[in-house]
């Protein structure tokens, strides 16, 4: 979601800069501000807020079963968003771009966990939902770590992915 929003959302600005805080490297401060909003917008607000913030928030855990609490809960919000509330964030983007992203986080950290029926489940749904994915380099780079994940399911490798996102340190 870096592009520029259609209209100004100061929610959404204040989780854009909590992210590009851990994509720099401060982890620990993105994450304890992204606490914070998802404390003030709460489990019945905007679910595109939810969904951003629970689906980045996931990645500054270490732990897959951390992660994978925060990756339901913005599985759970995207159900929940409407194209038209999408659509007022910005223009060029649709709810089901979400979905393979959401599914192949959720399958990488059933994967990490051992649960492979699970994980293969997901990994599943995020191939099905592939073609809703930009023929750009954001879609070629989660096309193939859905591959990658899809084959360590397939030898039962619970080992982080060395191209998954994380936790800088």
């Amino acid at each position: 979601m870096s592009t520029t929003p259609t209209s100004p959302d100061p929610t959404m600005e204040a989780i854009v800069h909590a992210i590009t805080q851990g994509r720099a490297g401060d982890d620990v401060t993105a994450r304890q501000e992204l606490l914070g909003i998802w404390t003030t917008i709460g489990v019945d607000g905007d679910p595109l807020h939810r969904c951003t913030l629970a689906h980045y928030l996931a990645d500054l855990y270490e732990d897959p079963a951390q992660s994978l609490a925060w990756d339901i809960r913005a599985l759970d919000a995207a159900d929940a968003v409407t194209e038209q509330r999408v659509q007022e964030h910005h223009a060029s983007l649709h709810i089901a771009g979400f979905y393979p992203s959401l599914h192949l986080n959720l399958a990488d950290n059933y994967r990490r966990l051992g649960s492979f029926e699970a994980a293969a489940e997901h990994v599943n749904a995020a191939r099905v939902h592939a073609p809703n994915l930009p023929l750009d380099s954001y879609g070629d780079l989660l096309r193939a770590a859905i591959e990658e994940v899809a084959e360590a399911i397939a030898h039962r490798d619970t080992t982080k992915r060395a191209s998954a996102p994380g936790p800088t340190r």
